[in-house]
């Protein structure tokens, strides 16, 4: 990857590493429907003026089927199912579970993509990293084999809409890619969150919440990462899901004082070796290796 794709690497790590403690705070309130197309809403009205400003709305003419099943399977989908699934399992579950994400990706694009042994090893060195960082915490209530369910299925919804972005829609500026997402995101799920209003007082603590996850980890988040598909690819760019866990604790460590022990650095370490092997390129095949051979000796 290129400097400004470690960059927007960097930057979706840290914004996708603190949603989950945010949801957990709206729904204190808030239902997860409600907390869904709110954020979504948020992200619209934030990004629609600077889509109109950069005159890149144009772009959806055309695409609209294609940007509604994005729509459907990296935000409705997935959204909602993780919001309603951490209602019934642990934070560190619902980690563990999300980072299955690259593993599906890699098979789902092995076809194009070969899984040579180094990127296999890389894959799984990683997630036992995300599992020996957050801990292995599979307790809940009487539902927490149905959100657990929950959470791996929109884990693997993610997967596949980063090869949709990645093939079908790659032509369209992020600003208008997740402008579309995010509006028939809110449209489609208004209705039903219209039917689930808060019926108490709203806190501000989940009011605030609300707008940080429409804010920064829906319209600033899905920019940089659609950007970030693009430039890196989806079996690179979902490798931001072994780094989010890491994000996430060094947050706790840094605002809730919290200690860091031997498993932390642990899995951190084994989080960095694992995404180092699957960043690496696939060798060239022989063939083409003796052609360029060949192709120098002519020259000479």
């Amino acid at each position: 990857m290129n400097r400004l794709a470690w960059l927007l690497f960097a930057l979706v790590s840290v914004l996708w590493g603190i949603p989950y403690f945010l949801i957990k705070i709206a729904i204190v309130d808030l239902s997860p429907v409600f907390v869904v197309a709110g954020r979504t809403a948020i992200a619209a009205a934030v990004l629609i003026p600077i889509a109109m400003a950069r005159g890149t709305l144009g772009a959806l003419r055309g695409k609209l089927p294609v940007v509604a099943l994005i729509a459907m399977v990296h935000i409705v989908v997935p959204f909602t199912l993780i919001t309603y699934g951490e209602q019934h399992i642990s934070s560190s579950l619902t980690g563990i579970l999300i980072a299955i994400e690259p593993v599906a990706i890699a098979l789902l694009l092995s076809r194009t993509e070969p899984l040579t042994p180094i990127r296999v090893a890389g894959l799984v060195i990683g997630f036992a990293g995300v599992v020996v960082l957050v801990g292995l915490d599979v307790s809940g209530d009487r539902y927490g084999l149905l959100g657990a369910g929950m959470v791996l299925a929109a884990a693997i919804s993610y997967a596949v809409a980063m090869m949709l972005v990645q093939r079908k829609a790659s032509d369209i500026p992020p600003e208008a890619l997740t402008v579309g997402t995010t509006v028939i995101t809110t449209v489609v799920l208004l209705p039903v969150a219209l039917m689930n209003l808060p019926s108490e007082p709203v806190g501000a603590d989940s009011w605030g919440a609300l707008v940080a996850l429409g804010v920064l980890c829906t319209a600033l988040a899905l920019l940089a990462f659609y950007r970030l598909i693009v430039l890196a690819g989806s079996n690179l760019a979902g490798l931001v899901t072994y780094v989010n866990p890491v994000v996430a604790l060094l947050l706790g460590v840094i605002l809730l004082n919290e200690e860091i022990g031997v498993a932390t650095i642990a899995g951190f370490s084994l989080i960095v070796i694992g995404c180092w092997f699957s960043t690496r390129p696939a060798p060239r095949p022989a063939a083409t290796q003796d052609k360029k051979v060949l192709h120098l000796v002519d020259q000479d």
